[in-house]
């Protein structure tokens, strides 16, 4: 573990960006938190969490596949591919590292996203655990400990000094990176950070959201919860506008495309959302016809088929975003709460 002063932060984020870019919370014109490449002037924002996950960076909302140029019959296809720098992602809090864990278990199996893949390689991600919670936050749900963000570097920062753990062989060429400007810690510093842990912990007790009973959503009650009555009155007030998914940080659905540029065809992907009409719209139909179809498609995956699938692993980080940006105030957390207490459960 190494230490440095609050004083030199500014110092901190040129040294990384001297060699390699550096993205960063910055606050908005809004009032909100984005990620943005850090350049002098930018501060760290002190906001609990930015308005868009850190999955940008390892599965951005578009990117180029392949281009094709043809003359008569002769096809060229072009790998519009090129090298990824390597690059620093600093302040990730706890429920957007878990997500990456997530997407890994999609993108990095057989056959390998080798788009995701090569970002994943070259991004370092320092994590920075939460000093306060948010009423919409419920991580605690899904056995996130904000006391311990993980990621390649862990780091837990108070009113004068931020600390830094590597966890991984990165996070350890992260701190050689900024050996120049960290000291050494020692005994007092150890007490300090753990401090802060115990602090964050207690806070955690507080997530009144993550006061759900989760016992009901297992692979064996898959018929059971895919049948609930519940769905209905759930999904009733839903608009399918698509904003619960493009600001999730787990979800992972998209498009592939063609584009004609008059000079030939761009293939691109883009994300898609399960809550649109035409997803997965094949030539004869949709196999989802209906909003209470596609509500409960998404909720179910989260809850239910991706767990089932990934040694019991949830779906969802407890980040809070959905409850935040939904337009109809509907969640994750009602869809919990809703069909536990339709058993019984609570």
């Amino acid at each position: 573990m190494v230490k440095l002063p609050l004083s030199k932060l500014n110092d901190l984020f040129a040294t990384i960006n001297g060699k390699q870019d550096l993205y960063l919370p910055v606050d908005t014109e809004k009032g909100e938190a984005e990620y943005k490449k850090w350049q002098e002037g930018f501060s760290l924002s002190s906001a609990l969490n930015t308005n868009r996950s850190a999955k940008d960076f390892f599965f951005p909302q578009t990117e180029n596949i392949a281009e094709f140029k043809m003359e008569g019959k002769n096809i060229e296809v072009i790998d519009t591919r090129e090298d990824t720098k390597d690059f620093v992602v600093f302040g990730v809090k706890a429920c957007d590292a878990k997500s990456f864990d997530i997407l890994d278990r999609v993108f990095l199996v057989e056959p390998v996203d080798t788009y995701y893949k090569n970002r994943r390689e070259h991004g370092t991600i320092v994590t920075l655990s939460c000093n306060t919670m948010a009423p919409t936050c419920f991580c605690s749900l899904f056995d996130i400990d904000v006391a311990n963000p993980a990621g390649d570097v862990s780091s837990w920062m108070d009113d004068e000094t931020i600390w830094f753990e590597a966890n991984t062989e990165k996070g350890n060429k992260f701190l050689d990176l900024i050996s120049s400007l960290t000291e050494s810690t020692n005994e007092s510093d150890v007490d300090a950070v753990e401090e802060l842990k115990e602090a964050t912990t207690e806070l955690m007790k507080n997530q009144t959201l993550a006061n759900q009973n989760m016992a009901r959503f297992k692979p064996e009650n898959l018929l059971d919860l895919f049948n609930s009555p519940e769905w209905e009155k759930l999904s009733e007030t839903c608009l399918g506008c698509g904003t619960c998914t493009f600001v999730c940080p787990t979800c992972q659905c998209y498009d592939i495309r063609d584009f004609d540029t008059g000079k030939g065809i761009k293939r691109f992907r883009c994300w898609d959302s399960c809550m649109y009409s035409d997803f997965t719209k094949m030539a004869a139909e949709n196999p989802r016809k209906t909003q209470l179809e596609r509500f409960r498609q998404r909720f179910m995956h989260k809850l239910v088929y991706y767990p089932s699938k990934n040694e019991g692993i949830f779906g969802c980080v407890g980040c809070g975003r959905c409850l935040n940006k939904c337009p109809i105030s509907m969640n994750i957390v009602k869809v919990i709460k809703t069909l536990s207490e339709s058993k019984g459960e609570n």
